[in-house]
């Protein structure tokens, strides 16, 4: 094996990391692997022997490498006039099927990120996504993480607590009992079926989000509060009709299917306290036409 293979299979070795980090801080599967690539680029022009710990020095650089590419998204946000109006964007989903392990899913998915904590992650300062990400999801020093944000240790410390007191107001814990969430899922969607609001009401927590994600041809919505989600859950009731159970980032999902079996529709439940108090709807055909399941 010479020198260049030899570098190929140990970069392999940390490939799944590094892309499990880079989906953290992008939220989007094929810019994490843009963000790998260019780790890999970066390390074919560096002195290898000079790295003394490749894994830890490849994850900065990853780090390095999502943090320009949030900067350069602000960036694009903020020209835009409409900037303030722009619609959710739902983060790539990490789809499977309940009961299947999926190798890749599953070091992609380690330490459970799911659907409702990768909203918020997108809702954080790049500076804070990173530090976040870096310390409290991959345990990287702050030591090491202050030069990527060109501050010191004590203020990239207050960035990741900052960012810590957001991610757990806005995404706390969800049950992880299955037999309960499982019950939450299959009421809301026997009551969606038969039209039965008020049943509807009682499993979804009063002040439930729910946030579609329709892509650049179809618009978005944002709901708040239980009847107001039921109400719009009962319009969208073929799609509980037709659903198939999945996992979404680990958690409760369905996905609609249509005649020919094309993906027209997936919800990522959230449900804490046997009550659902997130759900996030992906109806972008150009997104869902990526989602490929065996036997779907």
């Amino acid at each position: 094996m010479d020198e260049k293979d030899e570098l190929a299979r140990r970069f392999d070795a940390h490939r799944a990391h590094l892309r499990a980090v880079a989906y953290r801080m992008l939220g989007s599967l094929g810019d994490a692997d843009d963000a790998v690539q260019e780790a890999w680029f970066k390390l074919n022009r560096t002195d290898v022997g000079a790295v003394e710990n490749l894994g830890g020095w490849l994850t900065t650089v990853v780090g390095r490498v999502c943090l320009d590419m949030l900067r350069s998204r602000s960036a694009r946000r903020e020209e835009s006039l409409d900037a303030a109006d722009l619609p959710f964007r739902m983060p790539d989903p990490v789809v499977g099927l309940p009961g299947r392990v999926d190798p890749e899913q599953e070091a992609l998915l380690a330490d459970s990120v799911g659907i409702a904590l990768m909203v918020v992650l997108e809702s954080l300062a790049p500076a804070e996504r990173l530090a976040f990400v870096l310390h409290d999801m991959f345990a990287v020093p702050f030591e090491e993480i202050a030069p990527l944000v060109e501050k010191s240790s004590a203020a990239t410390r207050q960035l990741a607590s900052r960012a810590r007191r957001r991610v757990r107001g806005a995404a706390p814990a969800p049950d992880t009992d299955p037999v309960r969430v499982r019950r939450a899922v299959d009421a809301f969607l026997s009551a969606a079926r038969d039209g039965d609001l008020e049943a509807l009401v009682a499993v979804l927590d009063p002040e439930i989000t729910a946030r579609s994600d329709g892509g650049t041809r179809r618009p978005g919505a944002l709901l708040r509060g239980a009847r107001r989600v039921a109400s719009q859950a009962i319009a969208f009731a073929r799609f509980a009709q037709d659903g198939r159970a999945v996992l979404v980032n680990g958690g409760p999902g369905v996905l609609a299917l249509d005649a020919d079996g094309h993906p027209v529709s997936l919800m990522a439940f959230t449900v804490r306290g046997g009550l659902i108090t997130a759900l996030d709807i992906l109806t972008d055909p150009d997104r869902l036409a990526c989602i490929r399941l065996d036997g779907a």
